[in-house]
């Protein structure tokens, strides 16, 4: 299998860390500048048609160009240790916690810095910078409910380190680099903490 993938997107690093939860370190990577537009090449499009980054090339030459499809396919590969349930009840409540993470703090961070970072313009043409700011002061907003969720439980889907805190953690980490941003700073303890918890594992060093 032969994985594209690309240095500081959160995407690519969710996979990245999924791989490193499992062990899996065999697996052959290309990477791609996406400022310098290398995820636009022909060859690549051919891959996957609508220019994103990671990619998973299969043996048999099929392509798997979407994060929570290459993690499904990875843990049918290699089911421990397991990061998304381990029953159809289980696997609802860990998907559940994992999209709420995608679609409130990865959409968040992502929409904020690609429309108001000087280095992401080249990605995102127009940019509308306040519609930035607003995506980031949504997000800020939004963060609370995960702040008050952990501090009562470990982890984001419950007392087990699963998918849905890779993908919380790689939106964060994005945003600690972006846009300055530390949960601690808007009074978010508890999510701190949970940052930190992720941080020191192994995993958490990937890139």
């Amino acid at each position: 299998m032969l994985l594209y993938t690309s240095l500081r997107a959160p995407n690519p690093r969710r996979v990245n860390m999924f791989l490193a939860e499992k062990g899996i370190d065999n697996l052959e990577r290309v990477h791609l500048d996406l400022n310098a537009g290398e995820h636009r090449d022909a060859a690549y499009l051919a891959k996957s048609p609508l220019a994103k980054v990671p990619a998973l090339q299969l043996d048999d030459g099929r392509v798997l160009t979407e994060t929570r499809a290459i993690c499904t396919y990875l843990e049918g590969l290699v089911p421990e240790p397991n990061l998304m349930g381990t029953d159809a009840t289980e696997r609802a409540f860990i998907e559940m916690a994992d999209r709420r993470v995608e679609w409130t703090i990865l959409l968040g961070v992502a929409t904020s810095i690609r429309h108001s970072h000087p280095g992401l313009a080249s990605l995102e043409q127009p940019q509308f910078p306040a519609f930035g700011q607003s995506q980031a002061d949504k997000l800020k907003a939004n963060l609370h409910v995960f702040d008050t969720m952990l501090e009562s439980q470990t982890w984001m889907a419950g007392e087990r380190f699963t998918i849905a805190d890779i993908t919380a953690y790689c939106a964060l980490e994005f945003a600690r680099g972006l846009m300055k941003f530390r949960p601690a700073d808007l009074g978010y303890q508890a999510l701190q903490a949970w940052r930190e918890r992720v941080f020191e594992r192994p995993s958490g060093q990937v890139q």
